[in-house]
């Protein structure tokens, strides 16, 4: 009723400070929009929009597929760019930011003489601006997103490769392979070196690269039980070692390194733990969990200051709070133990074969089980969009021909990634996956040399 509180309340610059002080548009001007007090409420409807199609699994759902007869063999995930490796040597890469979901090949190093099937891919890593692949053979190649699919460096190992890493947000990358451990990384005229070669005791089965180094790269490398520390000044540091207690996984921060250990309870009355070790003082902060299963993966770098997230084969996922060294939170939500999780803006995804979604302490109380019959070994996540992957642990399943274009493999021998959209404002019986929609208008089905009388396609 009052025209001078109505002239106030449309003021633009109350708006922008509403809508930036909420989180939204942080990175426009208040010249950017004509009208802030619509923009806030657009923003808000698709935030509202986003929280409702995430618990009631509402969006769009795409499955990234590569050629028949291929395995999947390993997949990262970087900001929704997605790198896949398959049994044939080649490797894929995924924009899920674009509407087409384009996944050029990238092209490989050529073998001595160009003859014989080429290598399994064993491992594959990115980041926002590298791309890495390491193969049966032992060979590395490595490509930039931004000069086109060529690798830009390569490198060969005598023996197979057990652990591959790239830094977050760097250009370093390190490799495992019997004995050793090799650190490349370019130097300021971009021509790839090796800072460092570290021999060790034992065989890698987890290794890191601490984000943030200035100068060369440090990497942290767990082999059975025992923890290295390992820099170029100082090779072959050992940061923890205790006989009889392997690591089970790892995790690295700028100061900070985690790692779960197993013990036998029944013998040493300690249960399995995670352990947190400063990198600077290279001594043990604190201990936490005490359960019976084994702790199977652990984040720390994604996890928010003095919090920590680990997963358990006891089907929890625990948020450890280390000031107080006890757990803060404990999600269960299936009946398998947990083989990867993502962690992002305080929520977490636990899939075992199934996902799991709880937010802050708040657990949605809803599963997504996987179609797949692989364990999902890759998960990753942000506010609109979810990527995972089921990745066999059969590569070479019987009565198929890998080498050559064989259509008579089955796809549920193949593995799967599957990317979710839940930013699409569609109908509930639209984003309902295909296996539970599936109707009776098509009288014919898969053509494996089986002939279907009703269509079963999507089973």
């Amino acid at each position: 009723v009052s025209r001078t509180w109505k002239i106030l309340a449309e003021d633009e610059v109350l708006w922008y400070r509403l809508c930036q002080e909420e989180g939204f548009l942080l990175d426009m001007s208040i010249s950017d929009h004509s009208c802030w007090k619509l923009a806030l409420k657009n923003c808000r409807a698709r935030e509202h929009m986003l929280k409702t199609n995430w618990k009631n699994r509402v969006g769009a759902v795409s499955q990234l597929r590569y050629e028949p007869g291929r395995v999947l063999c390993d997949v990262h995930c970087s900001d929704g760019m997605v790198m896949a490796g398959y049994s044939s040597g080649e490797v894929r890469l995924w924009d899920t930011r674009t509407w087409d979901y384009t996944a050029p090949v990238l092209a490989a190093v050529a073998g001595p003489g160009g003859a014989g099937a080429p290598p399994h891919v064993s491992f594959v890593r990115i980041n926002s601006s590298l791309a890495v692949a390491a193969y049966e053979d032992g060979t590395v190649s490595v490509w930039s997103l931004l000069l086109g699919r060529e690798p830009i460096h390569h490198f060969q190992h005598n023996q197979h490769i057990q652990a591959l890493a790239l830094a977050p947000g760097g250009a370093a990358l390190a490799t495992a392979s019997g004995f050793q451990v090799r650190v490349e990384s370019p130097d300021d005229r971009g021509v790839w070196q090796t800072p460092g070669t570290f021999d060790i005791q034992k065989l890698v089965n987890f290794l890191n690269l601490v984000p943030d180094v200035t100068g060369s790269p440090v990497a942290v490398a767990a082999a059975e039980d025992i923890v290295y520390l390992l820099k170029a000044e100082d090779p072959g540091k050992i940061l923890h070692s205790v006989y009889g207690q392997p690591v089970t996984c790892l995790d690295v921060a700028a100061h900070e390194a985690a790692f779960g250990i197993k013990t036998f309870g029944w013998l040493l009355n300690e249960p399995n733990q995670i352990l947190l070790y400063n990198l600077e003082t290279n001594q043990c902060v604190t201990k936490v969990g005490n359960s019976i299963g084994d702790f199977s993966c652990v984040n720390l770098h994604s996890s928010p200051p003095n919090m920590l997230v680990a997963g358990n084969k006891d089907r929890r996922v625990r948020v450890f709070d280390l000031r107080r060294g006890a757990a803060a939170c404990s999600v269960y939500g299936h009946q398998l133990g947990v083989s990867a999780f993502s962690v992002v803006w305080g929520q977490v995804a636990s899939p075992p074969g199934a996902l799991c979604v709880s937010e802050g302490a708040l657990y949605l109380a809803w599963l997504f089980y996987s179609l797949a019959e692989h364990p999902v070994r890759l998960v990753w996540f942000n506010s609109h969009s979810l990527i995972t992957a089921n990745i066999p642990e059969e590569k070479n399943p019987r009565g198929s021909s890998i080498s050559e274009d064989d259509p008579s493999l089955h796809r549920k021998y193949r593995g799967v990634i599957y990317s979710y959209d839940f930013s699409v404002d569609q109908l509930a019986v639209d984003s309902v996956l295909p296996i539970c929609r599936s109707s009776y208008d098509e009288v014919t089905g898969y053509n494996y040399n089986i002939g279907l009388a009703v269509p079963y396609d999507s089973l």
